[in-house]
C-alpha cells in the first residue's frame, strides 16, 4: 500500500469515529445485548430493525471503543442497512472470515470505505476491535431468525 493510500484510509478511520455514522444512544437496548473486547474495553450494542420485506433498516450502534472499534461499526451501519437479512449475515461473516486473513483483504475494495480497515489485518490484537460490531450482528440477525426481538428483553 503506498503511504497515501495509508493517509486516505487513516483519514476515513478518523472521519468515522470522530463523525460515527448510525451513533444513537440506545437506552431502550437491554445491557445483556451488550458485546464486550476485554482486551482493550470496547463495547458496542445494536439495533439492527427488521423490515416486512425482509431488508434491514438502519442499523444503530451504540458504545465506547477506540477509532478502528468505532469506525468499524460506523461503515458497517452504511454497509448493511438495506441488505436483505441473508446478504447482511453472509457480508458479516466475510468480513470477519477477510480480517481474520481468511479470504483476500482486496475484496474490501467492493466494499467502498470498509477498505479503509484493510490495514488492521497486520495487527491482530487489533483485529478484534475491528471485527466487534460485525459479531454483535450476526448475534441480532440469529436472535431475530429465532423470533426474538433483537432490541428488547
Amino acid at each position: 500500500m503506498t503511504l497515501q493510500l495509508d493517509e486516505l484510509y487513516q483519514e476515513i478511520i478518523l472521519d468515522h469515529y470522530r463523525n460515527p455514522r448510525g451513533a444513537a444512544r440506545l437506552d431502550h437496548v437491554p445491557e445483556n445485548r451488550v458485546h464486550e473486547n476485554p482486551t482493550c474495553g470496547d463495547a458496542v450494542k445494536l439495533e439492527v430493525p427488521l423490515q416486512a420485506d425482509g431488508t434491514v433498516g438502519p442499523v444503530r450502534f451504540d458504545g465506547k471503543g477506540c477509532a478502528i472499534s468505532t469506525a468499524s461499526a460506523s461503515l458497517m451501519t452504511a454497509h448493511i442497512s438495506g441488505k436483505s437479512v441473508a446478504e447482511a449475515r453472509a457480508d458479516a461473516e466475510r468480513f470477519i472470515t477477510v480480517m481474520r486473513g481468511g479470504e483476500d483483504a482486496d475484496i474490501l475494495d467492493e466494499w467502498d470505505d470498509l477498505a479503509c480497515l484493510k490495514g488492521v489485518i497486520r495487527y491482530p490484537l487489533r483485529v478484534k476491535c475491528a471485527t466487534l460490531a460485525w459479531h454483535a450482528l450476526l448475534d441480532a440477525l440469529a436472535e431475530a431468525a429465532q423470533g426474538d426481538d433483537p432490541n428488547s428483553e
